[in-house]
């Protein structure tokens, strides 16, 4: 029977933009601008990055990480949701759901562990300078690069794994505009479904707060550091290395919280659709433009790189 009913649910609906019948066009066009720039912005970043030979250090070489982890989070998400918003019947197949929920996490966890080795390169880079070209090594940072991948990979394995081997006896109506755990979970039927909505639960808050834990450790030490500095021109210059990275952290762990920690009890389609948006669209649309603005270094390189060819004046 539980046989049955598993083979019976070949494919999900996703019905998430529904309670919105009369914005789907100006979701399409929104998120379509929105989309494109989050790619032009990241693609901007990362041949910036490989064009200046002065950005050839870890710190950007983790920026570049987190760009390409953007880009492919995004392109898990992103293609399928417009084309769902120009569409009357928005089915994924089973196989596609799983696929898209592992690409997903892995990418989102592939960038909140860059997010936190990117705090650690700004904590060795100012609370110990003078070892940062042997704690940073092209090979130590490589490691830190593949370690994050790596990690990402695992956890959306991990989440993939669990969530998929339940049995689905229907109905098959995802709430939701993307294959994302909590909607999943309401359809699923059987006795371990709450053990497995616990066990995942625990296992992405933990991986969440660990990192943001580590992060906000880093940043405690920097403070520490910069507080030291006499003048209040280093204490600016020090800081201002960091203030692009504080705030994507921000950004990014404040509208996780939002989806991860949000009390228990009924939400509406309405809301959880809204929430979603905030951080599968918004936050890596905000990151880019917060690099390119908040790094004085990146900005400076991007107009050498790129706007000396057409206004050579201003360079």
């Amino acid at each position: 029977m539980q046989g049955a009913n598993f083979s019976a649910v070949t494919e999900f609906i996703l019905i998430g933009f529904s309670a919105f019948p009369h914005l789907q066009l100006m979701f399409f066009l929104l998120f379509l601008l929105m989309y494109q720039f989050t790619l032009l912005g990241n693609l901007f970043i990362m041949a910036t990055v490989w064009k200046e030979h002065s950005l050839h250090t870890p710190m950007y070489l983790f920026l570049c990480a987190l760009s390409i982890s953007e880009v492919l989070y995004t392109f898990a998400i992103i293609p399928r949701t417009l084309a769902d918003l120009l569409s009357t019947h928005r089915s994924i197949p089973f196989k596609a759901c799983a696929s898209q929920m592992f690409f997903s996490f892995t990418f989102g966890f592939t960038h909140s562990f860059l997010l936190t080795v990117m705090g650690y390169d700004r904590y060795v880079a100012i609370c110990h300078p003078l070892r940062y070209n042997t704690l940073m090594s092209p090979r130590g940072c490589t490691f830190l690069v593949v370690w994050s991948w790596a990690g990402g990979s695992v956890m959306g394995l991990v989440v993939t794994s669990a969530i998929f081997q339940l049995i689905f006896c229907g109905p098959n109506e995802v709430h939701h505009f993307a294959c994302h755990v909590p909607p999943l979970l309401k359809l699923a039927c059987g006795a371990d479904v709450q053990v497995v909505a616990k066990g995942v639960g625990l296992v992405c808050i933990t991986a969440l707060l660990g990192c943001c834990l580590l992060i906000l450790l880093s940043y405690a030490f920097i403070v520490a550091a910069i507080l030291r500095i006499p003048s209040a021109e280093g204490q600016h210059k020090a800081f201002s290395t960091c203030a692009s990275h504080l705030t994507v952290v921000v950004v990014h762990y404040g509208f996780a919280s939002v989806i991860y920690l949000k009390p228990k009890g009924p939400q509406s389609l309405e809301g959880d659709t809204l929430m979603g948006i905030t951080y599968t669209v918004l936050t890596p649309f905000l990151s880019p433009i917060i690099f390119s603005l908040r790094n004085r270094e990146l900005k400076i390189a991007m107009k050498k790189a790129f706007l000396s060819k057409f206004y050579p004046e201003n360079i």
